[in-house]
């Protein structure tokens, strides 16, 4: 009980200040120390529990907040213009598949860092791997964030929360041996100019998609990398339909330079879609790399067309020593491989590639570089430079 400055008691949360205005303390729904001042008692009196009555309201209603309530709220307010439609899709499939099934129905404010855990541990008995176990975290993350911000929550369950499976990063490449098998039986197909495009540039298979003519500098050399194409439903279609979209981050807007190899099938190409183009002129389209029909490519008719010549190649090997089946995104792979294995550095490899930063470079070809850095140490073994010491020749003489 507060009192006045006489020693009158005032009643709960009441008390006169040194300079005879009046103070009413409480605490919030989240613990936290409140307070409300006056001159008049009477009105400090009032103004207390109001207050108290609007918290306590307040935090009821809160209370009902369910999960996937929150999360249309969430996609409504903060997603659907703030981020890519592949992006949204991205996070709407997760949300539906790995959490609304099992907590969609709680509230809000009766989720604790435990059943987040149980989330992750379900996904992972699942066979979900670490990147998917990420995205899971990802979005629950951000969700309870903006539900703090808005004072729903207090705490965020999903922090501090524990992935099952060891990150493992792992960008498969052709050696070059498999290389060479591969492009000589796909030598003279039709899609041999984007396979060898693909491989000399590393660009993304909807960056690959997406180029135009216009986005070639012949006489100086390089890509403008400015756009990607993906086909996918986003929320709002009917169906799959094709987007033209920004590149996957800003880093990805580049000019990636272009060999004389690289050159003579962009030639090719341009030729090739003429005579394309002639056979469909109903189907227009500026996309350089096109079917047979001058429709645009997705990922599914590029992993075919890799997988055709692949499928050619085993004809003739025993079921033991079959050549590996692989998509799109191992062009990419192997022409940063082949970059590394030349030497060239780390951060040229990123700008070509349009990598948010260096260590996402790094991670993906570490296991590149270390055998680089092993054949380079040996140099020193086989062609030792003129001052360096023999050190078993030098024991033998002591």
């Amino acid at each position: 009980m507060g009192k006045d400055l006489k020693g009158k008691e005032l009643g709960a949360g009441l008390s006169q200040r040194k300079d005879k205005t009046y103070q009413g303390r409480y605490k919030d729904r989240y613990g936290k120390i409140n307070y409300v001042y006056g001159k008049k008692l009477s009105d400090v009196r009032d103004q207390l529990a109001q207050e108290i009555s609007n918290n306590l309201n307040f935090a009821n209603i809160r209370d009902d907040v369910k999960l996937d309530a929150w999360f249309d709220r969430w996609v409504d307010v903060y997603k659907r213009k703030g981020v890519r439609p592949n992006t949204l899709r991205e996070y709407t499939h997760v949300y539906k598949k790995n959490i609304s099934p099992f907590i969609g129905e709680r509230k809000l404010n009766s989720l604790v860092q435990a059943d987040i855990q149980n989330l992750i541990d379900i996904a992972d008995d699942s066979g979900y791997k670490y990147e998917q176990q990420n995205k899971i975290k990802v979005v629950l993350s951000d969700m309870f964030k903006k539900a703090i911000d808005n004072d729903l929550m207090l705490k965020n369950p999903a922090a501090n929360i524990k992935l099952r499976k060891s990150k493992e990063v792992h960008a498969f490449a052709l050696s070059e041996e498999e290389q060479e098998i591969f492009f000589d039986v796909s030598l003279g197909t039709f899609y041999d100019p984007l396979f060898n495009v693909a491989v000399q540039t590393g660009l993304r298979p909807g960056e690959l998609f997406a180029l135009t003519i216009s986005d070639i500098d012949f006489d100086k050399g390089y890509i403008s990398v400015n756009k990607t194409l993906v086909y996918q439903k986003y929320l709002d279609d009917e169906k799959k339909t094709f987007h033209i979209e920004p590149p996957k981050t800003k880093q990805s807007n580049r000019k990636v330079p272009i060999n004389s190899i690289c050159k003579s099938y962009l030639l090719k190409q341009i030729q090739q879609k003429k005579i394309v183009c002639s056979k469909r002129p109903k189907e227009e389209n500026d996309f350089l790399f096109v079917t047979r029909y001058n429709t645009p490519l997705n990922s599914v008719l590029y992993s075919q067309a890799i997988k055709s010549i692949v499928q050619e190649i085993n004809l003739t090997r025993p079921f033991d020593n079959q050549f590996p089946v692989f998509g799109g995104h191992t062009f990419r792979h192997t022409f940063a491989t082949r970059c590394f294995e030349c030497g060239i550095e780390a951060k040229v490899v990123q700008s070509y590639l349009g990598h948010a930063s260096l260590q996402m470079t790094m991670d993906l070809y570490t296991h590149v570089t270390e055998k680089k850095a092993e054949e380079d140490i040996e140099k020193l073994v086989k062609n030792p430079p003129t001052g360096v010491i023999d050190i078993d020749s030098r024991r033998k003489c002591v």
